[in-house]
């Protein structure tokens, strides 16, 4: 555990300082709240449960019975909270000297910083981690997969067959593939694509796809249907902390989806110890992210 001393500093000591830097650069504003529904918790953990629901319903001949059908839980999704944080001592003789109040508001603003990065991480993680089978959910499959199975039986998917680069073409047979999704018993049910999802490098490629008046990329006169139709209605977005340079997704307005959950909020809190007269500054802040319904999100890890 490291102790920030006077020479932590040691040149701050010195006359003839004009600039520090390295502590005050532009925040990109907080983007896991634009990919996932926030909840609040007062519980060590939260827990979704699937339901089947009923099966088809089939016809009753005259004078015979009505066929009974019965639903059951489905598949349980955990969300256990975790505590991130970060801190740093100082001693007494370093916030006399060098930092003073002035200076203890700006690296408590640092802890802040750091905090909301980590948030930026974890959230981000659902989505890099979506095609590794290491990371599994009550399903057992990993959040975007060829076959996650049915408590009923069969299997759906939430992944393109083949993988593909973003294309027309490739999003095109996302939007075939989510109106084709089902409910666990089979049922047709009303799911549509509402916002694209990029890393940083897509994001041109993104804009000349939903936003060309004609097909991008060809010479052909052809209306970009992507654009007259309006599939995105939310358009795309650019999530920062994508770390494939490949990998796409679609959210879809299917409920109970892509979300995380506040067990607690950002804290910062301060203490002295008594002997060393060290001073302890931290903040801390409380919960987790996943996705409960994978109908809620489509994706490709590109052709790579």
């Amino acid at each position: 555990m490291g102790v920030i001393t006077t020479g932590s500093f040691a040149k701050f000591l010195w006359p003839g300082i004009d600039k520090s830097y390295g502590m005050s650069y532009a925040e990109v504003p907080l983007q896991f709240p634009q990919v996932f529904e926030k909840n609040t918790s007062k519980r060590a953990y939260e827990q979704d449960v699937g339901l089947t629901g009923m099966g088809l319903a089939v016809i009753k001949g005259e004078g015979g019975s009505i066929t009974y059908d019965e639903m059951e839980q489905g598949f349980v999704d955990t969300y256990t909270h975790v505590v991130i944080g970060l801190g740093f001592i100082i001693t007494r003789e370093t916030y006399e000297d060098l930092m003073g109040p002035t200076e203890g508001v700006k690296k408590a603003k640092s802890l802040a910083f750091s905090v909301r990065q980590a948030q930026e991480t974890m959230g981000a993680n659902i989505l890099n981690r979506a095609f590794s089978a290491t990371y599994t959910y009550g399903d057992g499959k990993e959040l975007c997969a060829t076959d996650h199975p049915n408590k009923s039986g069969g299997t759906w998917k939430n992944e393109l067959t083949t993988a593909a680069d973003l294309s027309e073409a490739a999003i095109e047979q996302a939007c075939f593939d989510i109106a084709d999704l089902a409910n666990d018993r089979g049922l047709k049910i009303s799911v549509k694509p509402q916002m694209l999802i990029v890393p940083p490098e897509l994001q041109f490629e993104a804009e000349r796809i939903l936003k060309s008046q004609n097909q991008a990329g060809n010479a052909n006169n052809d209306i970009n249907a992507i654009k007259s139709t309006g599939v995105f209605p939310k358009g795309y977005y650019v999530y920062h902390y994508l770390t494939d340079a490949d990998a796409w997704f679609i959210k879809t307005d299917c409920p109970n989806g892509m979300k995380y959950f506040e067990r607690r909020g950002m804290e910062f809190a301060v203490d002295n110890d008594f002997d060393t007269e060290n001073a302890k500054f931290k903040a801390t802040w409380r919960g987790q992210w996943g996705c409960t319904d994978k109908r809620s999100i489509f994706g490709s890890p590109g052709a790579a």
